[in-house]
C-alpha cells in the first residue's frame, strides 16, 4: 500500500428535501492514519461514509484522493467498504460473491486469495453454501472478505462491529490492526469501543450544536 496516500474532504455539505443533514465538513487522512465518525443514529454518519466511498454525492464540497476527484468507480477501486445496509447476493456462495466483487472491478479472480480471506474471516469450510443460508454474523464476516479481496488502500468500516459474536470481533480487529499499520482506516460508529485509538475524528454531535 501506499504510503504518501492521502484522502482530503474539503467543505463537505449534504442537503436531503431541504434539510441540511451536515455542512462545513473537511478533514485530511494520509499516511496510515485513523479516522473516526461518529454520532448519534440519524446524525449523517453513514452518510457521509457513502459520499466518501462515491456512493452519494455532496450537495457542496469536495472528495479528492491523493490529489484527484475520482468519480464513484475510481474511488471504489482504492477504497474497501462494510456497512450493514451493503448486501451480498444470497443465491451466490461466499465464494461466488468475492468472485464476483474482482469480476466488477476488472480483475482476474484468485482463488488462493479468496480462500485465504474466507479463511481469515472463518467461512473456508462454507465457502459453496448460498449466503442466504448464512446467520447474521456470518453474512458480515463475507463482506469483511468482499472488501479486502482486491486490496485497497483505504478501508472504510461503517458499524464494524454489527451482528458479530465474540469470535467475530476479534476477526475484526485483528483486520483493523493490520490495515492501519498499512493503509487509511475510516470507521463510522456510536460505539467508542470499536476503535481504541485514531488519529482524527469528526463527531457529528459536536456539529449539530455549533
Amino acid at each position: 500500500m501506499n504510503g504518501g496516500l492521502r484522502l482530503t474532504a474539503t467543505g463537505l455539505k449534504k442537503v436531503f428535501n431541504r434539510r441540511t443533514i451536515f455542512q462545513n465538513v473537511s478533514f485530511s487522512l494520509e499516511g496510515k492514519q485513523t479516522l473516526l465518525v461518529t454520532g448519534r443514529n440519524g446524525s449523517g454518519k453513514s452518510t457521509l461514509v457513502k459520499i466518501l466511498c462515491g456512493l452519494l454525492s455532496p450537495t457542496a464540497g469536495e472528495v479528492a484522493i491523493s490529489g484527484s476527484s475520482l468519480d464513484g468507480a475510481e474511488r471504489l477501486a482504492q477504497i474497501g467498504m462494510v456497512a450493514p445496509y451493503l448486501q451480498m447476493y444470497d443465491e451466490f456462495s461466499a465464494e461466488e460473491n468475492i468472485r464476483f466483487g474482482l469480476t466488477m472491478r476488472g480483475l482476474r479472480p484468485d482463488e488462493a486469495a479468496i480462500e485465504g480471506l474466507l479463511a481469515r474471516v472463518g467461512l473456508l469450510s462454507r465457502k459453496k453454501d448460498p449466503v442466504r443460508a448464512y446467520s447474521s454474523g456470518m453474512k458480515q464476516r463475507v463482506k469483511y472478505a468482499f472488501a479486502l479481496i482486491h486490496r485497497p488502500p483505504i478501508l472504510v468500516l461503517d458499524e464494524p462491529m454489527a451482528n458479530l459474536d465474540t469470535e467475530g470481533m476479534r476477526t475484526v480487529r485483528g483486520i483493523m490492526e493490520e490495515h492501519r499499520s498499512a493503509g487509511l482506516l475510516i470507521v463510522a460508529t456510536n460505539d467508542l469501543t470499536d476503535v481504541d485509538r485514531f488519529d482524527l475524528q469528526v463527531n457529528f454531535d459536536e456539529l449539530a450544536g455549533r
